[in-house]
């Protein structure tokens, strides 16, 4: 049997996955300063986790996914 060569994914702390929740939640409400203090809450592991799983899934960082959602209007919860 051949070895397949690929890595666990980093984990993302549960910590840092309410954060992302409660930042997009602010987005949502439009409240700005409660979105960048919950995305800077975030764990520099669980960021670098969140953008792989992202990149993986859609292609694209949270800023662009952002900026694409807001565009187009849809919602937070939509992404989440």
């Amino acid at each position: 049997m051949s070895e397949q060569n690929c890595t666990a994914p980093q984990p993302i702390s549960l910590m840092a996955s309410g954060e992302l929740r409660d930042a997009l939640t602010a987005i949502e409400e439009g409240k700005a300063p409660a979105a960048i203090a919950a995305l800077m809450a975030i764990d520099p592991v669980s960021w670098q986790a969140i953008e792989q799983r992202l990149k993986a899934v859609v292609g694209s960082d949270l800023r662009t996914l952002l900026f694409q959602s807001r565009e187009a209007g849809w919602v937070a919860s939509t992404i989440v």
